[in-house]
């Protein structure tokens, strides 16, 4: 029989992170159990015609795709030699959804040959294709039924199941039977595996460093608690401190204290109540490798280049977005329409995140957190320049003699710059907010695979004041070994300065989220602020310095509980005018602010049982939560090398600790670092979850961690009552909780590398 023919295949938007989001309601999570109240609806199916017993309207295939009844199945033929798997599908249209209602996702499905991966959606049958619901099991691995729950994000009647087959070189047969989308159902409790109740930094503790760890008990006493080594011999002992209920994730539990023992060695693990912690090593090789790592990110996220694979072993892949067939490419953008009537060739710089876009303010904050990694190697007393020379990061640029840091920098820089609006156009000088696809793409999708429209849109004066920061920035860094860049990102840094002075109150709209995240910032004074800063420190001139001095944001208290970030910039001017030397009057109110940042986050640290500086109000974690931590910790290490107290070094040092696993979830959220991290952050090419011939993150990679507005259907229908640190699942279809992004991982750097400094 011929099926109904159908174009309509859906995609997955992704939503950015913003400002200010709406916060869930959220209620008390009790142990570390999270629970959901059941739907109160009857049972009803969806989908028509599932068992295919004599017929298999109403399903629809593609028109490439042959399919038809066999043995009371739909079989269907699909061709080698697609690219994607949107390339041949089967599906029916026309079912409905009701938000907020769970429903169970069933079908029994295998392929010949064995061993195929299907992608089953639940999505939206007409523009903007959104998904919903998405799994993609290899077939024949573990049987063919596969049942799911979700909760559904919406209300519709144009709700499609489909089966996404392309992808494969040579061609398949697949079939399926006994296809179910049952709503009223009740929804699975998801309850996260946390293994063992004594929670540590399973990567490393610095032999010298604080050597903290936490256990989960109902025990209101305190415990004994052994440290034993690879061999299993005790090598220290102690009691356990009470610290009753922690409210960051609504466990009862005790603080455990065994900095006193300082051998070095691997293979440790920690005993209390009748628990072993995951193993932990005593030392600091894990660090150098973690600093070396982050920082080995960015090549990897870098468009308009083929990323070596003997650079970057299981990572090599087509250079993306360089106007190869199917996508359009970066080398002759136009503007969205109405915007402007030229077109950028805005080639190169770093995908932003999980998706294809690039963004001038996320790009901005990241070029300043690694660059001034580079500078506190120059000026700290603990610094060590040569951790990033020549040749560590092997990138295609090594053996240049130019530390590696900055040439990797470099290849986001370069792009910043070209962002910037020509002369004689209007708004000269001010660089462009964003550029990326007209619509979304969807999972897995290689960079090189784009095949949507790419736009610039309209400029704004917070990405202009990002360009004139980290362009100044960069003239004062990259001067010893490049003197004509520099002068042309002076250059560069002093027309966006007069632009933005020119043009002070131009913002991004909120709503201009299609196609890649809106980046919305109506309050632009520290941008101001660090911009004023950053080219007063490489230039000396007095009217920045008299910006600087006279701008509100110079004495207001910047150091709040949820830290910096792409739109909190202040803290980026304070920091490097206490640190990069200057002759700014009153230079020494700048670093004691910094230390009296540093002081609260410290006390912040002391009272939390999980050891962290980070208690945002209300235990409501933010996006990308771990890089706050770290900005934090940043904060501690700056007053370290302000002061030289070892009070705010061993802060600084301990807050890695909650990154690597000593948190309520027992997860490193690096990937690659600790017996259970992050595997599956959302990303279009890091996405081996969704498709096995593709890898996961590369060692080093920052999951954004705990966020309580859990936007992404998939937290949604999960982690509904979810309390802070509880607020986190991996799996790559959690964008709110799990995707991986240039900012995020400039912390990790800068904090990974001021710890391997301390050993």
């Amino acid at each position: 029989m011929t099926l109904e023919r159908h174009p309509h295949l859906p995609r997955s938007p992704d939503v950015k992170r913003r400002r200010t989001a709406a916060l869930l309601s959220l209620t008390a999570l009790i142990g570390t159990a999270l629970t959901t109240v059941p739907a109160q609806a009857d049972e009803v199916e969806q989908v028509r015609n599932g068992t295919f017993d004599s017929t298999t309207e109403p399903w629809w295939a593609s028109s490439n795709v042959t399919a038809g009844l066999s043995a009371g199945r739909l079989c269907a033929d699909v061709p080698g030699g697609t690219a994607n798997r949107w390339d041949a599908a089967v599906g029916q249209n026309d079912l409905t959804l009701v938000k907020g209602e769970s429903y169970r996702f069933s079908f029994y499905a295998d392929g010949a040959p064995a061993d195929h991966t299907v992608r089953a959606i639940v999505g939206l049958s007409v523009a903007p294709y959104d998904t919903w619901f998405e799994v993609s099991p290899q077939l024949s691995v573990s049987g063919n039924s596969y049942s799911y729950t979700f909760t559904s994000p919406v209300d519709t009647t144009q709700a499609q199941v489909g089966f996404q087959l392309g992808g494969s070189a040579e061609p398949w047969r697949f079939c399926m039977d006994d296809v179910s989308l049952l709503g009223g159902v009740a929804p699975e409790p998801y309850e996260p595996d946390t293994g063992p109740r004594v929670r540590v930094n399973q990567v490393a503790y610095l032999p010298a460093g604080p050597k903290n760890a936490t256990l989960v008990t109902d025990a209101t006493q305190r415990l004994p608690w052994q440290l034993k080594n690879a061999g299993g011999a005790v090598v220290a002992r102690g009691w356990t401190v009470p610290r009753g209920t922690d409210a960051s994730s609504g466990q009862n539990v005790h603080s455990v204290d065994f900095g006193a023992y300082r051998v070095r060695g691997e293979g440790f693990t920690l005993v209390a109540d009748g628990q072993t912690s995951r193993p932990f090593d005593i030392g600091t090789a894990a660090y150098d490798r973690l600093a070396t790592d982050a920082a080995k990110f960015y090549y990897t996220q870098r468009s308009g280049l083929a990323i070596r694979d003997d650079l970057r072993p299981g990572y090599g892949r087509p250079a993306g977005h360089v106007g190869v067939a199917p996508n359009q490419g970066d080398t002759d953008v136009p503007c969205q329409p109405g915007v402007c009537d030229y077109r950028l060739d805005v080639s190169g710089g770093w995908y932003d995140a999980g998706d294809h876009g690039k963004y001038v303010v996320n790009g901005g904050i990241s070029v300043w957190e690694l660059l001034s990694t580079y500078e506190r190697a120059r000026h700290a007393r603990t610094g060590e320049v040569e951790r990033f020379r020549d040749g560590t990061l092997a990138i295609p640029e090594s053996g240049n003699k130019v530390p590696d840091l900055l040439d990797e920098v470099r290849w986001e820089l370069d792009f910043l710059l070209k962002m910037q609006v020509p002369d004689g156009q209007p708004l000269a000088g001010m660089a462009h907010h964003k550029i990326h696809d007209e619509n979304w793409t969807g999972l897995p999708l290689l960079p090189s695979d784009d095949p949507q429209k790419r736009e610039l849109h309209p400029p704004t004066t917070a990405a202009t004041l990002n360009l004139a920061a980290v362009a100044a920035q960069a003239a004062r860094l990259y001067k010893p070994y490049d003197p004509r860049f520099a002068a042309r990102a002076l250059t560069a840094a002093r027309k966006a300065w007069a632009a933005a002075e020119a043009h002070p109150a131009v913002y991004a709209d909120e709503n201009d989220g299609i196609g890649g995240g809106a980046y919305p910032d109506r309050a632009v004074d520290d941008e101001f602020y660090w911009a004023a800063a950053e080219l007063y420190l490489t230039t000396g001139e007095r009217r920045f310095a008299d910006h600087v001095l006279g701008s509100p944001v110079h004495t207001a208290d910047i150091f709040g509980p949820t830290g910096f970030d792409w739109a909190r910039t202040a803290a980026a001017a304070r920091l490097d005018l206490a640190t990069v030397p200057s002759g700014l009057p009153g230079r020494d109110k700048v670093r004691r602010s910094v230390v009296q940042g540093a002081d609260r986050y410290l006390a912040t640290l002391k009272a939390h049982p999980y050891g962290l500086p980070y208690a945002p109000a209300d235990n409501k974690y933010d996006w990308g939560s771990t890089h706050q931590v770290l900005n934090n910790a940043v904060v501690l290490a700056t007053a370290y090398d302000l002061t030289g107290a070892a009070k705010y070094r061993d802060g600084a040092v301990q807050t890695m600790d909650y990154v690597l696993g000593r948190n309520a979830l027992n997860i490193s959220y690096v990937t690659g670092y600790g017996e259970v991290s992050a595997q599956n952050q959302h990303s279009r090419w890091y996405a081996r979850q969704l498709d096995p011939k593709l890898p996961n993150p590369p060692a080093g990679s920052l999951s954004g961690g705990p966020n309580s507005s859990i936007q992404d259907p998939l937290a949604q229908s999960k982690l509904q009552g979810c309390v802070g640190q509880f607020c986190y699942i991996d799996d790559i279809q959690s964008w709110s909780t799990n995707e991986i992004t240039i900012n995020w991982n400039a912390a990790l750097a800068r904090v990974a590398a001021f710890v391997a400094d301390q050993g």
